[in-house]
Parts: C-alpha cells; sequence; structure tokens
C-alpha cells in the first residue's frame, strides 16, 4: 500500500458509513390530522297568530315551532318550548318576536296581532243577538283534551258573565276536535268538552236550562289545512245564538 493510498484510507470509512446509515434509515410516515366536526346546524323558527285581526277583549293564539335551539323567547311570553301554541288577548295590536338561540347562532320569526278598538258607547241600534256576538268567545282546547285550559279559565267567565247580565238569551254550546282519529273519538270528545264548557257556565251562574249541547266532532272545521296552527283553531267549543 502505497503512501498516498493509506492517506485516503480513513475518508472512505467515513464515506461508507455515512452511506450505510443514510440507506438504512427508515421513513416515518406523516400524521394525518382529523377531519374536524361540521358545524352546528343554524336555527330555524316559525311564529304565527290566529286570527291576527280581533277585537279588544277577544283572544289569539300564538303558534310557533323551532329547530336546533337550545334557548327560545318570545316578547311578552319569556322562555317557551320548542314549540307549542299559547292564547294570548292583547289589549293593543302589537307585534310578537321569537328569539332562537343555539350552538350554530340565531332567528328571528315575528307575528302582527291587530286589535280593534271596541266604541265605548254602544249604538242604539246594535241588537242583543250583535252584542252577544261581540261580547261572547269561544274556548279552545289542548289536543285530546276536554278541561278548561287555564288561560282560558278568564274568557269562559266573561262569557257566563255576559249571559247572566242577559237573562233571555240562550245559548248551544258545539263541541269541535280537529280532524285527527275517528269519527267515534271525536264526537265523544267534542260531547266532553261541550260539557265541560256547560258546567264552567253553570257553575258562574248561568242557568242549566239556557245551555243546549252539541258535538260536530270534526264534521265542521274552521280551517282545513293540515298544521298544527289550523287543528287548533278547530279544538274549540262554538257559541250559537239562541231565543
Amino acid at each position: 500500500m502505497t503512501r498516498g493510498t493509506f492517506r485516503s484510507f480513513p475518508w472512505i470509512v467515513l464515506m461508507t458509513t455515512a452511506f450505510l446509515l443514510t440507506g438504512c434509515s427508515k421513513k416515518v410516515a406523516k400524521a394525518t390530522p382529523p377531519t374536524p366536526p361540521p358545524p352546528p346546524a343554524a336555527p330555524s323558527a316559525t311564529l304565527a297568530a290566529a286570527p291576527d285581526v280581533i277585537q279588544q277583549g277577544q283572544s289569539t293564539t300564538l303558534t310557533w315551532s323551532t329547530q336546533n335551539a337550545t334557548d327560545i323567547t318570545i316578547d311578552g311570553l319569556g322562555t317557551v318550548p320548542a314549540s307549542g301554541s299559547r292564547s294570548i288577548s292583547p289589549s293593543s295590536s302589537m307585534t310578537y318576536t321569537l328569539d332562537a338561540k343555539g350552538p350554530g347562532g340565531s332567528r328571528e320569526a315575528s307575528a302582527r296581532v291587530t286589535v280593534n278598538p271596541v266604541a265605548t258607547a254602544m249604538k242604539a241600534s246594535e241588537s242583543e243577538e250583535d252584542m252577544f256576538g261581540r261580547s261572547v268567545k269561544d274556548i279552545y282546547f289542548d289536543l285530546n283534551k276536554a278541561d278548561i285550559r287555564s288561560d282560558e279559565t278568564s274568557i269562559s267567565q266573561a262569557d257566563a258573565q255576559f249571559l247572566a247580565q242577559h237573562p233571555d238569551i240562550t245559548v248551544l254550546v258545539e263541541g269541535h276536535c280537529d280532524d285527527r282519529g275517528s269519527e267515534e273519538y271525536n264526537l265523544a270528545l267534542g260531547v266532553n268538552r261541550a260539557n265541560s264548557l256547560r258546567d264552567a257556565l253553570v257553575h258562574n251562574g248561568v242557568s242549566t236550562d239556557r245551555i243546549k249541547t252539541i258535538s260536530y266532532g270534526k264534521e265542521k272545521p274552521f280551517c282545513s289545512e293540515d298544521n298544527e296552527q289550523c287543528w287548533q283553531q278547530n279544538r274549540r267549543d262554538h257559541f250559537v245564538y239562541q231565543r
């Protein structure tokens, strides 16, 4: 081995070792980050009043529905469930606003109720039947229920007060239902609803012999659409003036 060969030998060893170390190293696979979860769905909300035009002293029904919301409020009513209905008697025209909040944001819906004032002085030409139609209000019920709701009690009491002040008037109380369920079931439910209102009137001073009852079940709907707003209008006791 020549002197020059001997001097280059350490470099050959170092290069060979580096090559072997480089060639034997393992490639590490890059980790794939997990797919982020989808954003929460935005809330949806609807609010409607039926009827949306009433006279002072009359009631209307607010019906609402929401999705993807955890905090639902309505002006004047406070916190409410995700969906439902409520009978209200505003003294003046107003717009009710529903605010639905959830992880995906917030959504508003509104319904306007127009309240027409009642003249303080009664027209001399107004008949007793006209006074009856203006003063006596129908009573609304919850689904499959025949008990008068707590929010309808004051209305039934006002009906009884008017009838007590006009002893010559007799009435027919019609029990009505929405169109879900059999004819037999709804006829029986209508009977129970009419009797429930009759008992409330008697309890508040109206003579039994002035009140007749009948059940129409689902035969004579006031509204024919298939939604909760319409069904609520059909679940009622309706007054008919008689002499």
